[in-house]
């Protein structure tokens, strides 16, 4: 018999959860029975997405904190297990693409920091949910979610440093999937294309820009963020049980055509 595609019993965190796709995936993991942690910058901003998971009968703890911080990361965790429980879903989604532009031309200070918040956070959150499961114990189980890009898996012009944090992440995703499968810990990625978000105004708001991915894509347009959110679903939980290390691709046919 097939498993059942639910989160019951689980408390997952997701990163960048304000708005956009971790706005999403956090919705669709409340929905599919999780007790969610939506964790970002601006706390009003995440009073917004728990309090339409509240009113749609769903348990969210927001708590603002820099995802690229491990002592702030740390305090997130300690206090989500003291109100929800111990976190065994991670979805690492919090991003940033300040310089669109040659990469060659990238200023070393927006390198940085989009190393630090996409791959850096990504890292740091994922070694505090490694711990604190192996605090609760040798029978924990979890399941990390890392939201890469099919940036990463192709050329990314004018998005260069972007890409390469992607790619780097998807790497990541197979390493650490490969340490911790021992210990039941499950490591997969969501490579989205196009998806229509604040984050991705400047392409999607360029009409020249926009339809050229249009064009190279086979469903012929961009997508909604909750059409990356089952992705996300589905890959923490048990219904995914045999699957790791693996970046599964949600870009309408880009990358095949």
């Amino acid at each position: 018999m097939a498993a059942e595609i639910h989160l019951r019993d689980r408390v997952v965190l997701v990163t960048g959860a304000s708005r956009g796709i971790g706005e999403s995936i956090a919705v669709a993991c409340a929905a599919a029975g999780a007790r969610v942690v939506l964790v970002a910058r601006k706390q009003p901003d995440l009073d917004r997405v728990a309090g339409a998971i509240r009113e749609a009968g769903g348990t969210a703890l927001p708590i603002a904190a820099h995802a690229a911080r491990a002592d702030e990361l740390e305090g997130v965790f300690r206090r989500a297990a003291g109100e929800l429980g111990t976190i065994d879903g991670l979805v690492n989604n919090a991003a940033t693409n300040p310089f669109f532009g040659p990469t060659l031309d990238c200023p070393e200070a927006a390198f940085d920091k989009t190393f630090e918040t996409n791959l850096k956070g990504y890292w740091l959150a994922s070694r505090t949910m490694v711990q604190s499961l192996r605090a609760a114990g040798a029978e924990a189980r979890g399941s990390i979610v890392n939201v890469a890009s099919i940036a990463g898996l192709r050329a990314a012009p004018m998005q260069g440093v972007y890409g390469m944090t992607k790619a780097a992440i998807i790497s990541m995703t197979e390493t650490l999937a490969f340490e911790l499968g021992g210990s039941g810990v499950r490591v997969n990625a969501i490579a989205p294309g196009l998806v229509e978000t604040r984050f991705a105004s400047a392409i999607v708001q360029n009409p020249a820009l926009r339809d050229h991915a249009v064009r190279r894509t086979p469903l012929a347009r961009h997508a909604q963020p909750d059409e990356i959110a089952g992705a996300a679903v589905y890959l923490l939980s048990s219904a995914a049980s045999f699957v790791t290390g693996h970046t599964m691709v949600v870009d309408g046919g880009v990358t095949i055509s």
